[in-house]
């Protein structure tokens, strides 16, 4: 569903008009992921019913009149091999130029389509699902890391194998570029891995975390690195040395995601404090101000697990999603 967010929210928020709500009907299972293109008005979703789909989605409507205006592309996901539907789309990135789709799939490969929902090319080199899917930011490459504990970095334009990476001892759950040639792993071994290309030992290693480690992200200038777990901590790390630079511990049970503001040094927004949220099953979104290296504010209205947390362009509002079946839009500045 695409929410219309114009509406000032007053002290106990105010609930999305039905008419301001778009509903995208297709999918024959539970929808795993989405994603907006860069620069167009396109939606990508991956799900359950081993399909991709492109929806595009008008920018000037909302409710009733966009869903009858919208159209889309679906993007069938099958075995090469046997011509079988393949499994869940797990996993889902666009390009920076919002002209290519990158899919993660349960059947172990990542594939390639056009903005029309064409399938460009397959990648066919991991021998477990594949969780998580990066562009570099000049497109020239696409970073995969599965659960076979390997990441794997193609070349976007041959579909060859630039480099594969067998650092962790276990399933590879999260992948993030910090520049055009190193990245960052984590696992369920616990441990975090920072990775150029050409080099076939990790540039850093950091330990710390006595869980898997769920999700990583850099920050907008590549210098910290977030991470969260199951050990129901959230720590940021710097490859200048091994300790975290800080560690935060607020949360009582599993962080399932984090996510930074779009707010800081390197960002469109300079002048605004850089933030973490973090997203956990004890129903609670926390934000944390880096600089201070503290809780700013407990987001605590969900009742169940929270599983999703994205900011608008410009920092000042905050989306949660959880398994309560609400959707909260936060005001980020109150």
């Amino acid at each position: 569903r695409i929410w219309a967010t114009n509406d000032a929210m007053d002290e106990d928020g105010l609930e999305v008009e039905p008419t301001k709500v778009t509903t995208l009907s297709g999918h024959e299972n539970e929808v795993f992921t989405v994603c907006w293109n860069p620069t167009k008005s396109l939606l990508a979703s991956g799900s359950g019913d081993s399909s991709a789909r492109i929806w595009h989605i008008p920018a000037t409507e909302s409710g009733a009149e966009a869903e009858r205006n919208t159209q889309w592309h679906v993007l069938e996901h099958f075995n090469a091999s046997s011509n079988e539907k393949a499994k869940d789309v797990t996993t889902l990135d666009w390009n920076s130029e919002g002209t290519l789709l990158a899919t993660g799939s349960y059947d172990g490969q990542a594939r390639i389509w056009n903005e029309q929902g064409k399938l460009v090319m397959t990648l066919s080199r991991h021998k477990g699902p594949v969780f998580s899917l990066k562009w570099n930011r000049t497109g020239s490459l696409l970073l995969s890391g599965s659960v076979d504990k390997t990441a794997v970095v193609w070349d976007t334009k041959s579909g060859d194998v630039v480099q594969q990476f067998h650092f962790h001892a276990a399933p590879t759950l999260d992948v993030d570029w910090r520049n055009s040639n190193s990245f960052a792993s984590c696992s369920t071994d616990k441990n975090i891995y920072v990775c150029k290309i050409g080099e076939d030992q990790p540039v850093k290693r950091f330990v710390g975390h006595t869980d898997e480690v769920n999700a990583i992200k850099w920050d907008p200038t590549g210098t910290m690195l977030a991470s969260c777990s199951d050990d129901f901590s959230a720590k940021i790390w710097s490859v200048k040395q091994d300790e975290p630079l800080h560690d935060f511990r607020l949360h009582t049970k599993e962080i399932y995601t984090i996510k930074w503001s779009p707010t800081g040094p390197g960002t469109k927004n300079p002048n605004k404090p850089l933030l973490l949220a973090t997203a956990s099953f004890d129903s609670v979104v926390k934000l944390w101000d880096i600089d201070k290296g503290e809780c700013v504010h407990t987001l605590a209205r969900h009742t169940e697990p929270v599983y999703s947390v994205a900011f608008n362009p410009t920092g000042d509002l905050i989306a949660s999603g959880s398994f309560d079946k609400c959707l909260h839009i936060w005001s980020v500045k109150d």
